[in-house]
């Protein structure tokens, strides 16, 4: 049996309500049984529910690292309370008699095995593409980057200041859908996201990197925003059309691996296809450093990210899911990760700095002292040296702006009003909570930490561009100590 304790239970549960039902069961003892198969790969039990027969729910561990959790209730959430329950009864020692598995769990079970038999067979086997239709559905998609590069082109001419709210409106319910039906969902939201800027002033607060609680954006403000989302429109009808026309010249050009315009023409990556195109890292070991989770009203979603180190090869990457909002209580929602992830295939989407990743399974083992040592040793010492790096990067219109590095810091402290973080060399940095990402307040916290958790430390940082000043800042997520990891945000 793997290990199961409350950090375990805690990423396995979809909520931290399910976490919070499931202990008051197994407080309350409302398990009736509690069994474990013999081969102890099984954890079942019978917990008494509103219902005359209890539930049969149980935790398959069948393939450790990818574990099943069943029941008979009618809840629609996976695991449910019961399911999470039977895991909290092991972890806080319940005593579990060995069983026979029940015929039902057993069935199923067959059919988990059968079906990762036959995704093994499949995967062998040379996908059918049908070049006739993959080349009108790049056609369908270069006429909606046109529909998307005239408009960009006509606000350009006639001016921000001139595009009213019923204009803005008229773009969400006529032109988006034109983009959804014509396979490029993610320009949609592109598109949405700057509409939202004119339309919704709690849209437009949400984007603002300057914006303080309660505190209302500045029409100047509100332009700058627009205008940086209208440059990235342009420059994605405009690089997109050329991708795509492309592909269709040469049906077998492969999407491209080294950038993110495939993602943001309408491809959506399978994990078999990152395996095909060499983008997956095996044997990897992943710690992360930060988690959020922020409403992203263009996407009507709302996204978790989590921000990992890769302790194999030192880069940031990023973990994201999304959770419509019209299925968001059907999602498991992610959760702060206090474990090291080990991961044998880890695929990595196309992209350049702090990539996506994603896994199928992994296992879990406790954080060690070298973990953190590990980080120091990756950590960038050079401030100058990442401020050009994120300079260059941001010299891209199609990336993302936000990029997160791990920074080894001298000190932080105050100069007058401004926090500072500098390095050994006496480059400094300044510390803001300017964010996209709605994420919370961080720079006040820094000021209850102890005075040796601010030198002489790690910094984990989110870069931010402020155009208007033409200020380059970060703003503090964590920071990692020789023996702990200390979260910022949430």
């Amino acid at each position: 049996m793997i290990s199961i304790d409350d950090a375990f239970i805690t990423a396995a549960a979809p909520n931290a309500d399910a976490v919070k039902n499931g202990r008051a069961l197994a407080l309350k003892k409302k398990f009736t049984e509690l069994c474990i198969s013999a081969d102890e790969t099984l954890l079942f039990g019978y917990c008494q529910g509103s219902g005359k027969e209890p539930y049969l729910c149980s935790a398959d561990f069948q393939f450790p690292t990818a574990a099943v959790y069943r029941c008979s209730c009618p809840s629609r959430q996976f695991p449910c309370k019961h399911s999470i329950g039977l895991l909290i009864a092991y972890a806080a020692g319940e005593k579990f008699t060995s069983a026979e598995i029940p015929a039902t769990i057993a069935a199923k079970r067959e059919k988990v095995a059968e079906r990762v038999e036959k995704k093994k067979v499949e995967e062998t086997k040379p996908r059918k593409v049908n070049k006739s239709a993959l080349a009108k559905k790049f056609q369908a998609q270069i006429d909606g980057l046109e529909i998307l590069e005239r408009l960009a082109f006509d606000h350009m001419r006639q001016g921000l200041g001139n595009v009213t709210e019923a204009a803005a409106d008229e773009v969400q319910t006529k032109i988006s859908p034109q983009l959804a039906t014509g396979y490029l969902p993610e320009a949609q939201v592109m598109l949405d996201r700057y509409a939202q800027l004119f339309t919704s002033a709690a849209g437009a607060s949400r984007r603002s990197r300057k914006r303080k609680p309660d505190e209302e954006v500045s029409d100047d403000a509100r332009f700058t925003l627009a205008l940086e989302q209208l440059t990235k429109l342009g420059a994605l009808a405009r690089q997109g059309k050329a991708y795509l026309q492309s592909r269709i010249d040469n049906p077998e050009k492969l999407p491209d691996t080294e950038s993110n315009i495939a993602m943001l023409t309408g491809q959506i990556w399978q994990l078999r296809e990152l395996k095909e195109l060499g983008l997956v890292e095996t044997n990897v070991e992943l710690m992360q450093l930060a988690f959020h989770t922020h409403d992203d009203a263009a996407r009507k979603a709302f996204v978790d990210v989590g921000t990992w180190i890769n302790l194999t090869s030192g880069k940031i990457q990023v973990t994201q899911n999304f959770r419509p909002y019209k299925a968001a209580k059907m999602i498991p929602a992610d959760d702060s990760f206090a474990r090291v992830a080990v991961v044998a295939e880890l695929a990595v989407y196309p992209g350049t700095m702090n990539p996506r990743v994603r896994w199928e399974a992994y296992e879990a083992r406790i954080v060690e002292p070298r973990d953190y040592q590990r980080i120091f040793e990756l950590a960038a010492s050079d401030f100058s040296a990442v401020v050009k790096e994120v300079k260059n990067h941001l010299r891209q219109p199609l990336t993302d702006h936000n990029p997160v590095f791990a920074l080894k810091f001298a000190r932080i402290g105050k100069i007058g009003e401004a926090l500072i973080v500098e390095d050994a060399k006496q480059n400094r940095l300044l510390l803001t909570d300017e964010s996209d990402l709605s994420e919370s307040p961080s720079c006040e916290l820094l000021s209850l930490l102890p005075p040796a958790a601010l030198e002489g430390k790690v910094l984990v940082a989110r870069f931010s561009y402020d155009i208007d000043a033409g200020l380059l800042t970060a703003k503090p997520l964590s920071i990692v100590t020789h023996d702990e990891l200390i979260r910022l945000t949430v």
